[in-house]
């Protein structure tokens, strides 16, 4: 379920790994967490190895919370991995915060994990059923035990890797180190990215985004592949295939929305990728205003974009506190009903008696996007016109992103756009298309998962697991069946 004031698409995680023999790998890995802050800001951890020993630190909170200058002088060694969470599989608990440390054949590993499998009952059901015991309830933990069991018939750690991606089901862009070793590997499906950057001659980063890269100073050298497996040794950097690349499915929404704008994702930058949707989205919904203002901060490279093809000013509308991060402490009624005002406050002398454009990049629920219009209108503007620089979010994510139920999503409520534009209270709405969202991303449609978008889910999704996010009227008759039937 989505709280009111979490009325956004939230990624999984974020993972990063630094190979660097003589450096502080512990504070190269908290600036390149820092950067990822973005994909996830419930717990944070760093596991760090010299060759023999293994070091942890993870706690719930901010990569700045959980870490001080006594947490990185405790971790020393010459390989790290750091992780960056939301909750996708698994509650919001310190037992479910990464990295994870098992033993394995060929000693300890630790493995920080960013994406969702749809196949973690039946692997973690099976592990048990070979001795295995497990400490939280975690898909990521499924995957580093079953790395660990396999180890036991396989001749390198490599080898365990591809035996387990043969296996698994899902998303998976996953950073794991060894004593000897760092490794970074993505689900054949390539569904959420990873790249490799390079500090020195014998100095490697793998991250989640390339703008942790540059964080750290490292050079961006290339992305991943999906099935792909590179690992940073002692004699030197390999890539491997492991598993064949399946139908290529990178999330859409990677592009729309969760990775940083100053990332690059298949060779194209996401702030210009952004700025041309809200161009296409100019030329689709066009409307005579006085003012272009984005919802800081992921509507205004849209918002920019489409004040430069509609020639329209953009403005500074709405100010965004720059202090606001997630908390663990609730708010009273009395803020809960202020709603978005914690965040988000309008400059009245910008919008009094203005015709406003609005540009955001998504909406889900639309608690937000309809406090936002409210905030506006109490501000003087005289209309207030939505632009979405995306297509209706209309199906609930099982690879990564946490978003609500089916129902709950406002676009799936009310298929209908006026009647989506009325129950927002703005004057006109318009979202971008699934063409022109394409024509700004410049990418074939073929390469890319957009199930939130069209229902198209590239990898097949077990009924027991549908029913967590579709009312049960909404399934098939097939997936009825099969969830209310006891398996023979």
């Amino acid at each position: 379920m989505c709280d009111d004031h979490e009325d956004a698409v939230r990624d999984g995680c974020g993972v990063f790994g630094v190979y660097a023999p003589g450096q502080d790998v512990a504070r190269i890995t908290f600036f390149g967490l820092f950067a990822l802050q973005h994909r996830g800001q419930e717990s944070a951890g760093i596991a760090v190895t010299d060759g023999q020993q293994f070091s942890l630190v993870r706690e719930m909170g901010l990569v700045s919370q959980v870490f001080d200058e006594a947490a990185l002088s405790s971790l020393h060694g010459a390989i790290a991995i750091g992780h960056t969470r939301y909750s996708t599989t698994g509650s919001s608990l310190i037992c479910n915060a990464q990295p994870i440390i098992v033993e394995t054949r060929f000693g300890p590993m630790a493995l920080a994990h960013n994406g969702n499998l749809v196949n973690t009952m039946t692997l973690r059901e099976e592990l048990e059923a070979h001795g295995a015991r497990f400490e939280s309830t975690t898909d990521s933990e499924v995957i580093a035990r079953l790395i660990a069991h396999l180890s036991e018939s396989q001749p390198t750690i490599i080898d365990a890797i591809k035996a387990a991606m043969c296996r698994m089901k899902g998303a998976y862009s996953i950073t794991c180190m060894t004593g000897d070793g760092l490794y970074g590997f993505r689900d054949p499906w390539g569904i959420r990215p990873l790249c490799l950057g390079v500090l020195n001659d014998n100095s490697h980063v793998i991250a989640s985004e390339p703008c942790a890269l540059d964080v750290v100073g490292a050079a961006f050298v290339q992305e991943v592949g999906a099935g792909e497996l590179v690992s940073v040794t002692k004699q030197g950097v390999k890539f491997l295939t492991l598993v064949a690349e399946n139908r290529p499915s990178m999330c859409v929404f990677e592009f729309i929305y969760v990775a940083r704008p100053d990332s690059h994702i298949y060779g194209r930058s996401l702030h210009l990728s952004r700025r041309r949707m809200g161009q296409e989205l100019a030329r689709e919904h066009p409307v005579d205003a006085d003012i272009v203002i984005s919802v800081p901060d992921s509507g205004t490279p849209a918002a920019i974009g489409y004040a430069e093809a509609s020639k329209i000013p953009y403005g500074e509308g709405l100010i965004k506190s720059r202090y606001i991060h997630r908390t663990f402490i609730q708010p009273d009624q009395r803020l809960r009903e202020l709603g978005v005002r914690m965040k988000l406050n309008p400059l009245r002398e910008a919008l009094s008696g203005k015709r406003v454009v609005v540009v955001d990049d998504s909406i889900i629920r639309g608690t937000t996007t309809r406090n936002i219009v409210k905030m506006v209108r109490e501000a003087g503007a005289l209309q207030v016109h939505l632009r979405i620089s995306s297509p209706p979010y209309r199906w609930p994510c099982f690879y990564g992103i946490d978003t609500c139920e089916q129902q709950q999503l406002l676009a799936a409520r009310l298929p209908d756009l006026p009647d989506i534009g009325r129950h927002l209270c703005s004057d006109t709405l318009g979202y971008l298309s699934i063409e022109g969202l394409m024509r700004a991303i410049s990418l074939p449609k073929s390469i890319f998962c957009m199930a939130c978008l069209n229902g198209e889910y590239p990898i097949a999704i077990p009924p027991e697991l549908k029913v967590s996010k579709f009312a049960m009227e909404n399934l098939t008759e097939d997936d009825q069946l099969a969830i209310c039937m006891p398996s023979v």
